[in-house]
């Protein structure tokens, strides 16, 4: 076709009257912060600063903490209304005496009594520290070391009553390896710098606490010294965190007779009856060799340095109740030296937690009348019912598991018990006595109760009405010997969920929190609970060892994240969460798929449906971190800092290279052979 030359005025004309289409208006969404997307990142190369990079760039650790993120956030949104709730309850002193209103708000106004925690300073425990003085030898020292115990001081050993875990429908007696200050038996025993530089200010907070005690200079050096060598043979003979994940090698039922001869220097019996368990005719010893040497210990360590040891055990366990100085001293050594935070939290955001932790029921009734409605209850039920669907589908289709064990899985998954929100009975705190002062000694009554209600099941029927979190909490939860997923109001809101966003934002965030709790049951620990919560293996020798394989990948690929320079995950330690974020995930992407099957896929904020899944994941998991607060993580956190959470699933997933084209070669794209799909 021939096009002709215009004349120079038409081709003017012509310039003038033509413009450029429109662009499509961009519809905007609900769920994904698309300001905090960077977009000079390739989704391809770290999506996890592609999602987050300029949150990241924008929301530095504040001072008062060592880590911030989205957890941090839905965190500051509940504290505003906990604060609200338990400021109105305590300046309402017209509350019936034993109500829950009377309780919150007493409890809270005890700990912001900051000027009668002062003039009362260490008088409300003097009692204790009498009782322990008195203490002439090891008869008189067992009935002190149970009331430590029920205090919740952590001196020797723990104890604590929960179910059998090979007999789920009843309750049992376990003891465990303890005693320790620092938050991992490693610290006492690496020689690196940073575990010399730890235990050299872990010294000197023992030094500061004995000063504060009354001692001089010189008894409070030696005074540490002494609660260091106690508790460094208490390390030596604990087990690693990696090897206290395999539940059958901490799965050691004795008779009483039997925990006898293992201990004949801690008179058992007299022990148990000061616990208020001296009915009892068996334990679950967790750690038998941990309690060989304590017993050789009891015998060669002198009375009194156990009583020097159990001293320090208390003040470091209570020293948040305290006076200032005390709080001072425990927040310079495990916030600021462990943690790198730089300043202390304002006072009521301390209180609150402290009320939480104490009454988290009765202060959690009232959160939930303020912010947890039933439209967003059932909402999050459809979701859970769909990720089971999803789930089945998912064990259905493995290529790795036999008829056999698929069946016994597909059994455990119909029988996993769901709750959200709060609990349908909530707990009763009549016998927990709470008055406006002073505020250690509604602490002390707090872990009373708390002891006493926990002791008070062993013998009775299982209780399938409890909760281990309070409706507040951010987080939530799989037990294993309930075969039970828990997820607390806390949680349910913005970034994990929002009723008002779609349904690929709310896959991506709680749907995937979901899926992670239900793969729990399938982790390389939960995999070894049946469908009742008992301790039995239910799967074919060879289904187990495929299982196996695909754990020595998990931790191949996550053994070789470094946080920081030279710092590099645990896989073994982490092995049961990322397998939960991996199978949590894909279980997620394929429920989006069922619940969206045949419906049209309108693009928000520019982006697909498949792009706003995985972009909600992302930013569930953005976070600034003190190096403090990562060193530590990665010693003692079963989960794998939040990048890794993030990047580490994606990279074994097609459905997300697809969704951002990425294409092999590309950071985020493992090789084939190396790819993850355990569910």
């Amino acid at each position: 076709m021939t096009q002709c030359k215009a004349p120079e005025a038409q081709q003017k004309t012509t310039a003038t009257v033509t413009t450029p289409a429109a662009p499509a208006p961009v519809t905007k969404g609900i769920g994904i912060d698309i300001p905090n997307i960077d977009k000079s990142v390739s989704p391809c190369e770290d999506f996890y600063l592609y999602a987050n990079g300029n949150w990241i760039k924008n929301n530095p650790v504040p001072a008062t903490e060592s880590s911030w993120s989205s957890f941090n956030e839905v965190a500051e949104r509940n504290n505003a209304i906990l604060r609200e709730l338990l400021t109105n309850s305590a300046a309402t002193q017209g509350a019936a005496k034993g109500s829950n209103a009377q309780k919150v708000g007493d409890y809270f106004y005890s700990g912001m009594d900051s000027v009668g925690i002062e003039n009362a300073g260490l008088a409300p425990i003097k009692p204790e520290f009498d009782r322990l003085n008195a203490v002439k030898d090891m008869k008189g020292l067992l009935p002190v070391l149970a009331q430590h115990q029920m205090y919740g001081f952590n001196p020797m050993f723990s104890v604590y009553v929960g179910q059998d875990d090979k007999i789920s429908t009843q309750y049992a007696i376990f003891v465990n390896q303890g005693g320790t200050g620092l938050p991992d038996r490693d610290y006492y025993l690496k020689d690196d710098k940073r575990s010399q530089m730890i235990r050299t200010e872990y010294l000197n907070y023992l030094r500061n606490m004995f000063t504060l005690l009354g001692d001089t200079e010189k008894q409070a050096m030696a005074n540490a010294a002494k609660v260091m060598a106690i508790e460094t043979r208490l390390a030596k003979a604990s087990k690693s965190r990696v090897e206290l994940r395999d539940p059958y090698a901490n799965y050691n039922k004795m008779s009483v007779q039997e925990f006898q001869k293992l201990m004949p220097n801690l008179n058992v019996n007299a022990w148990l009856t000061n616990m208020k368990l001296g009915n009892a005719k068996e334990i679950i010893v967790g750690q038998p060799a941990f309690f060989k040497e304590l017993n050789s210990m009891l015998k060669s360590v002198p009375v009194a340095d156990w009583k020097t040891y159990m001293r320090l055990r208390m003040a470091s366990s209570l020293a948040n109740s305290l006076p200032n100085a005390f709080v001072q001293a425990n927040f310079n050594f495990y916030s600021k030296v462990l943690s790198g935070a730089k300043k202390m939290q304002p006072r009521w955001k301390r209180m609150a937690r402290s009320t939480d932790n104490a009454l988290g029921e009765a202060l959690g009734q009232l959160y939930v009348e303020k912010t947890f409605s039933p439209e967003a209850k059932a909402k999050a039920l459809t979701m859970i019912k769909n990720l089971q669907a999803a789930f089945q589908e998912h064990v259905k289709n493995l290529d790795w598991m036999s008829e056999a064990t698929k069946e016994m899985a597909m059994k455990k998954l119909d029988a996993f018990a769901i709750k959200i929100g709060y609990p349908d009975k909530w707990k009763d705190y009549s016998t927990f006595d709470v008055n406006r002062g002073p505020f250690v000694a509604n602490v002390l009554r707090s872990r009373q109760f708390s002891y006493n209600d926990m002791a008070s099941k062993f013998g009775k029927p299982l209780d399938r009405n409890e909760w281990h979190m309070s409706p507040p909490t951010v987080n939530a939860y799989y037990n294993p010997s309930m075969n039970e997923i828990v997820f607390p109001a806390g949680i349910l809101q913005p970034p994990f969920f929002d009723p008002k966003a779609d349904d690929a934002v709310n896959y991506g965030g709680m749907g995937a929190v979901i899926g992670h709790e239900l793969t729990h049951g399938f982790d390389d620990q939960g995999r070894q609970y049946d469908a009742e919560g008992n301790l039995k293996d239910w799967w074919t020798k060879e289904d187990a060892e495929r299982f196996a394989k695909h754990t020595e990948m998990v931790d191949k690929q996550y053994s070789a994240y470094q946080p920081l320079d030279s710092v590099f995950i645990n896989g073994q330690l982490t092995m049961g969460e990322n397998i939960a974020d991996i199978g949590g995930l894909n279980i997620a992407f394929t429920a989006l798929q069922k619940a969206n099957a045949g419906k049209t896929d309108p693009k928000y904020d520019g982006f697909t449906q498949e792009q706003r899944f995985f972009l909600a994941w992302a930013q569930n998991w953005r976070i600034n971190a003190t190096d403090e607060y990562l060193h530590q993580q990665v010693q003692t956190d079963p989960h794998s800092p939040g990048k890794f959470r993030c990047n580490g699933p994606l990279s074994n997933m097609p459905q997300f290279y697809k969704a951002f084209n990425c294409k092999e070669g590309d950071k985020m794209v493992r090789p084939e052979s190396e790819r993850i799909r355990i569910w």
